[in-house]
């Protein structure tokens, strides 16, 4: 006789509602932001026209919701995300594609959400473009009569990205600021679904379940409300280094190396990876061609595209993110101790330590550890000692904590992302509100 098991079957009720809890608090989330001008649209202040409200504006519906409200919904959708973490094994391999699939639809429609970045992208893309002056030296406050300074809510920054993306950039002037801000969101959510999907490939590969994994990178409420719906590049540079990590790991280290380079070449830190690579690569001849290759490219696009500014362009990269916010690890640690705000000299210290973390980290690669490991412990430790911190930079992490097999490594991610979404939401004191980034 067959015993027919009750509660087994229904392991899969609880994190199934919390997937679709995720997915309604996200569509209340872009639904609101379409209805008019509120602090989820930072971009939207001085003006809002349809076409920044995007598809969801032609609904009319929404409450206009307050910072509270936003900090609900984020909360919420915090919850739905951990539960469905927990019980990632009981889901049909389905129901969690068809909800990536769907989180990332909705905050494609979204519009651009608790950050006006993607404008700052537009504006340096049309500084050098249509303006003909270097954005790497002139910030889009020369160009006071561009279309698209109304949106902005910085004028004096240069850009802080790298030559790749700012030439990529330069291709999406002719859209106009209305259809380069959807291209935009458009890469950002086309890179992001396929970083999921080449995560869950590699578990696949490598006999794993790929289920947690995507959920992981996929689901994260920090790169849904913050890097999807706002067009961030992270998700590209994080895409190439994916794709140059699976191919070291396929044994193609040139390529992997290269794709490795390329990351870098849009945002300085999705190279963050590469020197684990290299030192753990089993063909490290190849690898350094495939380094250098790529580089050598980097520096020509450079030079044809900046001329004699094309030094400034890897400059500028390099002193970025020097500044300090008071939703940094150090700033909020710094308020609930009473102590002063973290100076140059704390800032060299915490900067020793992530170069501490480095090299050993580098060691026990070189020695057959697992290097994704170290890779994703030492950009933690980036994230963690930098006075400068965006929630959309957890998007650097998800990935190489879902494929390293460091458990420990996917536990300090979760609660990484949960520290960030709560110092943002204010549970944890000292972080601003939404819509101040």
């Amino acid at each position: 006789m067959v015993r027919v098991g009750v509660r087994r079957p229904l392991t899969w009720v609880l994190p199934s509602l919390a997937l679709a809890g995720l997915l309604a608090f996200a569509a209340v989330l872009a639904v609101d932001a379409a209805s008019g001008p509120s602090l989820l649209v930072p971009g939207g202040h001085r003006a809002y026209p349809r076409w920044l409200a995007g598809p969801f504006g032609a609904l009319g519906v929404g409450r206009r919701l307050d910072a509270h409200g936003i900090d609900l919904l984020l909360l919420g959708m915090l919850a739905g995300w951990l539960v469905a973490l927990a019980g990632a094994r009981a889901l049909p391999r389905r129901t969690v594609v068809v909800a990536v699939l769907a989180a990332h639809l909705v905050f494609l429609l979204a519009p651009p959400l608790l950050s006006a970045d993607v404008f700052g992208y537009i504006g340096f893309a049309r500084i050098g473009a249509v303006h003909h002056l270097d954005p790497y030296v002139y910030g889009t406050g020369w160009a006071p009569s561009d279309p698209v300074h109304p949106f902005l809510r910085w004028h004096n920054a240069h850009s802080a990205y790298g030559p790749l993306f700012t030439v990529l950039s330069y291709a999406l002037v002719p859209l106009g600021v209305a259809g380069a801000l959807w291209a935009f969101k458009a890469i950002a959510c086309a890179a992001s679904l396929a970083t999921v999907a080449l995560v869950w490939r590699l578990q696949e590969r490598r006999g794993r379940d790929p289920r947690a994994a995507a959920i992981l990178v996929g689901l994260n409420p920090l790169l849904l409300a913050y890097e999807v719906a706002g067009g961030h590049n992270d998700a590209l540079a994080t895409l190439l280094a994916v794709a140059g990590i699976a191919s070291v790991l396929s044994g193609r280290e040139g390529r992997g190396m290269a794709g490795l380079v390329l990351a870098g070449a849009i945002k300085l830190t999705g190279a963050l990876a590469a020197p684990f690579a290299l030192v753990a690569s089993g063909n490290r001849r190849q690898a350094l061609l495939g380094a250098v290759a790529a580089a050598g490219s980097v520096v020509a696009i450079a030079v044809l595209a900046f001329g004699r500014g094309a030094p400034g362009s890897f400059s500028s990269v390099l002193t970025a993110g020097s500044g300090a916010a008071t939703f940094s690890v150090p700033e909020v640690v710094a308020g609930a101790l009473g102590l002063p705000a973290a100076g140059s000299a704390v800032r060299l210290a915490l900067l020793g330590g992530v170069l501490v973390c480095l090299a050993v980290f580098l060691r026990r690669a070189r020695s057959g550890a697992d290097w994704i490991a170290g890779a994703g412990w030492t950009t933690l430790a980036l994230l963690c000692a930098s006075t400068w911190l965006l929630p959309w930079y957890a998007t650097w992490l998800t990935p190489l904590a879902a494929l390293s097999s460091s458990r420990r490594l996917r536990l300090a991610t979760v609660a990484f992302v949960a520290f960030v979404l709560c110092t943002r939401t204010g549970i944890i004191p000292g972080g601003p509100t939404p819509g101040t980034s």
